[in-house]
């Protein structure tokens, strides 16, 4: 398979960051461009990162690398990976997908436009027909996908087949999330050590807005939202990388517990069956345990690492219809750099590259 070459925006962030360390070397993509802000257009990345937040080292061939600005003349490639901060990604992705660049974005910019695909791999596949609308709506020769929210998609990813199977009628979600959501530089240390802080701007209609889309259904040429209910609370807790959500749901349909781990353990979409590079062999972990998931613990797991999400603590609410569990996904791997290079797969595996 011949490699295509890539941009990626926003790459001295935590997002931009994560988005190199998985597409450096990667065997279906070869980054040609690195772009950022006219802040960072002109350094070194090594001097553009400046707070390199992983383990890992920059990669010696792309620390003397020129950084260049957000622009299609500059970052030169067919595909662009975007992390770009929200209030600049709706001008920059335009212009890209204007000029007949693939845009795969992190951003929330475009996330909610009707004929913007948001898309989890494993849920929602078929919601990719939408690029055919939105190219003719705009007349773009490029086109925009979208993922979720960091929250949205571990939730979602975990809903999907309870929803098949039992018909989702009510959920609530209680979200923990970690620092890196936050960005670079993040949270302030004397605000979030020893503390826990009960808001998130714009966390919550994210995350309920999100998933109803990614939920819903392809109808002329439009998704219909599901319709179910759903409200989310959302704190940010001292964890470096992980997002723990519990949940509350009630479903349409008797629900045993026993059947609902079932259905989550054999969970696979298109990803598994293409056999996508970044696609984890099980997207979905069920965890016995009494005190699993942790994200210290969890958050790494499955066969690449940070790409599940991992489930424990599935019991029964107070009736047959109702049921509780604890999820853990990687905010910054699934939730955002790791979703948005799955998606690019897909997107080379269907032939829309």
């Amino acid at each position: 398979m011949k490699k295509i070459d890539v941009s990626i925006l926003g790459c001295t962030g935590t997002v931009g960051q994560r988005l190199i360390e998985m597409l450096y070397n990667h065997p279906w993509f070869n980054i040609v461009s690195i772009a950022a802000s006219e802040r960072s257009a002109g350094k070194t990345y090594k001097d553009a990162a400046v707070n390199w937040y992983l383990p890992m080292d920059i990669p010696e061939d792309l620390r003397d690398t020129t950084v260049v600005d957000t622009d299609p003349s500059e970052a030169e490639a067919p595909l662009a990976f975007s992390a770009l901060p929200s209030e600049i990604a709706k001008e920059v992705e335009g212009k890209f997908a204007e000029a007949g660049c693939v845009v795969t974005s992190n951003a929330s910019s475009y996330r909610m436009e009707k004929d913007v695909p948001l898309i989890i791999p494993e849920v929602n596949p078929d919601h990719l027909q939408l690029i055919d609308v939105q190219k003719e709506n705009r007349g773009w020769r490029g086109y925009i996908v979208t993922d979720p929210n960091c929250t949205a998609i571990g939730l979602a990813m975990v809903l999907k087949p309870i929803h098949d199977h039992f018909k989702l009628d009510t959920v609530y979600v209680n979200t923990m999330q970690a620092i890196s959501g936050a960005g670079l530089p993040g949270v302030p240390g004397l605000l979030i050590t020893d503390n826990v802080i009960p808001y998130i701007k714009g966390e919550e209609p994210k995350v309920m807005n999100e998933t109803l889309k990614i939920l819903g259904k392809m109808e002329d040429k439009q998704i219909k939202f599901a319709d179910f209910k759903i409200v989310a609370s959302c704190n940010r807790v001292p964890v470096i990388d992980g997002h723990t959500e519990t949940v509350f749901i009630r479903t349409k349909e008797p629900a045993d517990i026993e059947e609902v781990k079932k259905v989550l353990r054999e969970f696979k979409g298109e990803p598994q069956e293409l056999n996508l590079p970044s696609a984890p062999k099980q997207p979905i972990i069920v965890r016995e345990e009494e005190d699993r998931p942790q994200p210290r613990l969890d958050r790494m797991a499955g066969t690449v690492p940070g790409m599940s999400a991992t489930v424990g603590r599935i019991r029964p609410g107070f009736d047959e219809n109702t049921l509780l569990l604890t999820l853990i996904s990687h905010n910054t791997i699934r939730g955002a750099a790791g979703a948005v290079v799955l998606n690019a797969e897909l997107l080379y595996a269907k032939n829309y590259l």
